[in-house]
């Protein structure tokens, strides 16, 4: 039986061979991506849009930066969309979520948007097609919240051509009205990569991202907490290759990130940090296998999963501080496509904190079942034709 200290050197040692040929920040998302676009065929049509995301998440975790605690349950996006236009949808829905062993509704929420397509460029206004679909790195964007708070309203941009993807959005956490004890809260960011090299089974790609948080406003009557600026950024460079039908690709994405208070009156731990993001895995018919070590320094993230941070929010450390993380990771996950329109997703992540070698390996596990079909109602006859 491997010593706590064999397994911390095994993976280390795994870790560090994969990253010498080849990588990746993170898994395939596709199949939690819902994205409802304008159809110059399908014009003048009602469809109704299914969305069911089932997940089980549970995090054995002992460490004082990210809490142990299990996620279980299921969310529902049921939608109708009206294919106004060639290059207009309109789309009304709900989000409810469930977690099983509560009473009630988790979280209902309305769904309304209203999508622009031409060419290669999208206007999103209401709903956006938002959290992880934005390909945000998990030290920006934390995957779970695809579980917790997937919703986002505001409005979006995006643009996607061969050699050139773009993901500009802003969205309203928080809207106030006059006199309000609360402040008003918005968040936005930017998501880039451009294609350098695209040929021959070969991919070389540069990405930039960035998010940015404001909370403040001149109408609330909370005049004693001053307004706060947070900025998190991320570039880097990923190479890819697609290898055969068994071993689809392996591939390596690598990032440097960086934080900085833009607050006037700066309050947090830190003013400014940065995290070097190092990975390394392979894609294949058996499942993918990615590992990762993650170098962070005074790093202080807006949506990123906690574990990645210097300071802590767990819930019997808050506030601690330990401005150098390092950790190292080796993520496995299984997907397939079961039949067709249902998507199953099991993932194993174990890691260690390489500054705290009396703790044992951590890791969690989830087990996602994903289904989303669209339906056609019926089509919406004019009297006129349209010039």
């Amino acid at each position: 039986m491997f010593t706590a200290t064999g397994l911390k050197k095994t993976l280390l040692s795994i870790t560090l061979l994969f990253s010498t040929y080849l990588a990746s920040a993170q898994f395939n998302q596709s199949a939690f991506e819902n994205r409802i676009r304008p159809d110059s065929s399908l014009t003048n049509e009602v469809h109704f849009n299914f969305y069911n995301l089932n997940y089980v998440r549970n995090y054995e975790y002992t460490n004082d930066f990210h809490d142990g605690y299990t996620l279980y349950g299921t969310q529902l996006q049921p939608q109708l969309v009206y294919y106004a236009h060639p290059n207009l949808a309109i789309t009304a829905g709900a989000f409810i979520r469930k977690d099983f062993g509560r009473n009630g509704i988790t979280d209902a929420k309305p769904l309304f948007s209203v999508k622009y397509h031409k060419r290669n460029l999208t206007l999103i206004f209401g709903s956006l097609e938002g959290n992880i679909q934005h390909k945000y790195i998990e030290p920006l964007y934390d995957f779970e919240r695809t579980l917790t708070t997937p919703i986002e309203y505001g409005t979006q941009l995006l643009v996607e051509r061969k050699k050139f993807i773009l993901d500009a959005w802003i969205a309203w956490q928080k809207m106030i009205y006059k006199g309000e004890p609360a402040k008003e809260e918005i968040i936005g960011g930017l998501s880039t990569e451009s294609f350098l090299v695209k040929n021959d089974g070969w991919q070389l790609s540069i990405p930039a991202q960035f998010l940015a948080f404001h909370q403040g406003g001149q109408i609330d009557v909370l005049k004693e907490i001053p307004i706060s600026t947070v900025f998190n950024g991320a570039t880097g460079f990923k190479l890819h290759k697609m290898v055969n039908t068994n071993i689809k690709q392996v591939y390596t994405d690598n990032y440097v990130a960086v934080y900085k208070d833009l607050s006037p009156d700066k309050r947090r731990a830190f003013e400014g940090g940065f995290g070097l993001w190092l990975n390394a895995g392979v894609e294949s018919k058996w499942g993918s296998l990615v590992a990762s070590y993650w170098k962070g320094n005074n790093f202080i993230s807006i949506k990123g999963m906690p574990l990645y941070e210097s300071v802590s929010d767990n819930l019997y450390s808050p506030g601690l501080r330990q401005s150098a993380r390092n950790i190292v990771s080796l993520r496995y996950a299984y997907q397939k496509e079961l039949i067709p329109h249902l998507y199953l997703d099991v993932r194993f992540e174990p890691h260690i904190d390489l500054d705290h070698t009396d703790k044992q390996l951590q890791f969690n596990h989830s087990f996602f079942l994903t289904y989303k079909q669209d339906f056609k109602l019926f089509k919406v006859n004019k009297g006129k034709s349209e010039n």
